[in-house]
């Protein structure tokens, strides 16, 4: 677009593109951007390029390895996509889950919620030019991916969750060793907590930099963290409760600035409510005994029909829509992730901003990019 000065120059709008790969875009997203001098005039996010095709793939997958596609597209929330995924066939087949599988599918959920938030804790900082934040949350993920691994196998991708409850009971004290660095992550969360929340220069590009309203928030469809920085007070494990969340009084972390420093500070305190979750949820597992999954036909058919089930993942509301028509495999499964919903928003967040708080603004949405290309 070019604009006439009055003064015999001519000026015109620059056309930049941010990505698709650059460090700060946690994978290939690209951001169109019109510049007048430094400040954004318009964002056109533009996604894609990392098309995962896992909803094209389950399938052609059976119900017992669709699990592990739904535990790869965000790949920080893994155990959280096999279990929305579980939940949604266990519905529609009307399978009973043990109850020992529920609580501990609970207590792992929120270690991994916790695995997620320490890396955007660690990340977000290192963006913005903070290098030392990473190495206090990599401190912390280590001693809770040990606990993780030691159930597992798998540092990432657990592969735990199995239709009808989870892989295999828990080796012998392993509750208690979980228990144990769950309190050694406590104790030292704090020294994360004092570094960066209330640094000067982190609050100097933070605080009223990239506000989303509520009522943007809620256009958009954006949950989680991200909707919950800016006064929009829901969280399914409280208001939509499922495995066995409706026994535990869930706090919810809101704010209403909606501002980046708004979005950390919720992950921040999020994290220690997750910690808390977890160990209440190991306690109970210690209270109970039985097994741990439901013995199931060497060939898993779900009845005809279809079925939709949602869970509170790290990020936010992820939705799981099954249909089936009697076969081995889906006939569609379709994912509502939430860092789709969520980095949609920066089409209205980013324009009026300047160039240095683009990234500021882009990281504080805390998105996968394998999530949103699924």
């Amino acid at each position: 677009m070019t604009v006439g000065t009055g003064a015999g120059l001519d000026t015109a709008d620059m056309v930049l593109n941010i990505g698709p790969q650059h460090p700060s875009t946690h994978g290939v997203l690209r951001l169109k951007l019109t510049l007048d001098g430094e400040r954004v005039v318009s964002c056109e996010p533009i996604v894609g390029y990392m098309h995962r095709g896992a909803e094209k793939l389950f399938e052609v997958r059976d119900y017992r390895q669709i699990l592990m596609l739904a535990n790869r597209h965000d790949w920080l929330s893994a155990f959280s996509n096999e279990l929305g995924v579980a939940l949604a066939v266990e519905r529609l087949m009307g399978i009973e889950v043990p109850v020992r599988a529920t609580w501990l599918r609970m207590a792992l959920a929120e270690l991994n919620r916790v695995l997620n938030h320490l890396m955007f804790l660690g990340s977000y900082p290192l963006e913005i030019g903070a290098i030392t934040p990473m190495f206090y949350a990599f401190r912390e993920r280590e001693t809770l991916q040990a606990a993780m691994e030691e159930v597992s196998g798998g540092r990432m991708h657990y592969m735990f969750n199995r239709v009808g409850g989870l892989k295999e009971e828990v080796p012998a004290g392993w509750t208690g060793r979980a228990r144990e660095a769950i309190r050694t992550v406590r104790t030292r969360l704090p020294d994360l907590d004092h570094l960066i929340r209330r640094n000067e220069i982190f609050l100097a590009r933070t605080v009223g930099v990239g506000v989303l309203t509520a009522e943007q928030a809620a256009a958009f469809g954006a949950s989680g963290p991200v909707a919950r920085a800016s006064g929009l007070d829901f969280d399914l494990r409280r208001d939509e409760p499922y495995l066995a969340y409706d026994e535990l009084d869930v706090p919810v972390v809101t704010r209403s600035a909606g501002d980046c420093h708004s979005r950390f500070e919720v992950l921040l305190e999020q994290t220690y409510v997750s910690l808390d979750l977890a160990e209440e949820c190991l306690a109970r597992v210690d209270q109970l005994s039985g097994p741990v999954n439901v013995r199931l036909p060497k060939v898993v058919k779900a009845p005809e029909g279809h079925t939709y089930a949602w869970t509170e993942n790290p990020l936010g509301i992820n939705g799981y829509y099954l249909v089936s028509r009697g076969e081995k495999t889906p006939w569609r499964m379709k994912l509502r992730t939430a860092s789709y919903a969520n980095v949609q928003a920066l089409s209205t967040l980013i324009p009026g901003c300047l160039v240095p708080d683009l990234i500021a603004i882009l990281g504080s949405m805390f998105f996968v990019v394998g999530d949103i290309d699924k």
